[in-house]
């Protein structure tokens, strides 16, 4: 059988850089910061103090006060960035077609801050005060469940958990069901909300995140020699994928074509990402060979690059041994958590909408805060500054811990 072609028609997001497609574009390639001082809780104690905080944000547009109650909010930002990419698309869910759209948005972590507060409220007063609501509050799959409700979808609907690379796999395999098709829209993406004590506490006890308090806005700095961790991030990414007779029966707006995806293990350790950068390498030949391109065919490569020491360095060594040593030494390459911070399971999602806003718009983010260049990592990462260029074929790649890797391959529409 052959497969079909797969479409972006739609996407929503909710950021550090804003949460509206057009502010959030023109922050990034401007090379602004969404890292700032923590606020959600009182991180006095601890070693990392400083986040990608959601910003220009307000719940009550998107969910009613009382459901609003019986949700962890890494529920709100996966259905407010659902309803955008929705609204993005022009999409209507009332035309009978219900039974062939689809919902994949997943999490990392999952409702962390009910969890936490339920534990709380356990120590202080017993197991009698449980709330009926937490587990369906707190278990990752249960954004997919919330949004299929909100829009009455009842197409393939489950949750992929594979740490940072949670949206990425959530984006890919919906594309493969709709090759396959078992659907002929899917919304996909990833949702995290893990500032509160239990997440950054986590992540702090592991030495992973960066300490450069007294500097938030450069404190992420992929690739850079100085770099001393990656900066916890928040937010929620959206996608709708269509096939593309299907968006071109309606008339849809597109904005590119995902044409390949590739997913691996580096069955190597569980945070440490493989040190030839093998398992990553793999995954991103897979995925533009997927799209029936070659090497040298790849424009750009919005990198997992994450500042923290193993993880860009392994990333550089795995781009040369996937795309070659001279097309690596050509390709554009940023890291957009240089500004954004580490969405975690979100990540794939935001950074996939990266993506497409650079395809259509023939521009490449820049890496901010790169000031020494590390002989480790001697690639092209776009310093600092975008840059205009033509984006025919770009590569989206996310690791996660388990030794997770998963890379999308976009490209201009035809």
């Amino acid at each position: 059988m052959e497969r079909r072609r797969v479409v972006v028609t739609g996407m929503g997001l909710v950021s550090p850089l804003g949460c509206e497609l057009n502010k959030f574009w023109e922050r990034l390639v401007n090379g602004h910061s969404g890292i700032r001082a923590m606020s959600r809780f009182d991180c006095s104690k601890f070693t990392s103090r400083i986040a990608g905080e959601v910003v220009d944000f307000n719940i009550d547009e998107f969910v009613s006060k009382k459901e609003q109650r019986r949700m962890d909010p890494f529920c709100h930002y996966g259905i407010a960035a659902a309803k955008l990419a929705v609204k993005d698309s022009g999409l209507d869910f009332t035309a009978g077609n219900n039974e062939r759209v689809g919902v994949l948005v997943g999490s990392g972590v999952g409702g962390l801050q009910v969890l936490q507060e339920q534990m709380e409220v356990f120590i202080a007063k017993g197991p009698s005060r449980f709330s009926p609501f937490m587990i369906p509050q707190m278990i990752s799959n249960i954004i997919s469940g919330y949004i299929a409700i909100d829009h009455h979808l009842n197409g393939p609907n489950f949750g992929v958990v594979s740490a940072c690379a949670t949206a990425t796999h959530s984006i890919g395999e919906s594309l493969r069901i709709l090759q396959h098709n078992e659907a002929d829209v899917m919304l996909a993406g990833g949702t995290e909300a893990p500032l509160c004590a239990l997440g950054v506490g986590g992540f702090c006890a592991m030495r992973a995140l960066s300490t450069r308090n007294d500097d938030p806005a450069r404190a992420s700095r992929p690739f850079d020699a100085n770099r001393d961790g990656f900066v916890i991030g928040e937010g929620a990414g959206v996608l709708v994928l269509e096939e593309y007779e299907h968006a071109k029966k309606r008339g849809a707006k597109i904005y590119c074509e995902l044409a390949g995806y590739g997913r691996t293990c580096d069955a190597y350790h569980i945070t440490a990402p493989d040190s030839e950068g093998k398992g990553a390498a793999r995954g991103m030949q897979l995925a533009f060979e997927d799209a029936g391109l070659r090497a040298e065919e790849i424009d750009y490569i919005n990198a997992h690059g994450t500042s923290t020491e193993l993880n860009d360095k392994c990333e550089t060594l795995a781009i040369k041994v996937a795309l070659g040593l001279d097309n690596a030494k050509k390709v554009a390459i940023s890291s957009t958590k240089s500004m954004t911070g580490h969405l975690l399971g979100a990540a794939g999602a935001v950074e996939s909408v990266v993506c497409a806003l650079a395809i259509q718009n023939g521009v490449v983010p820049p890496t901010i805060n790169y000031e020494t260049p590390d002989p480790a990592c001697d690639l092209d990462y776009v310093p600092n500054h975008a840059r205009p260029m033509k984006v025919k074929a770009c590569l989206n790649n996310s690791l996660g811990f388990g030794g997770h890797n998963a890379t999308l391959c976009f490209k201009a529409a035809e």
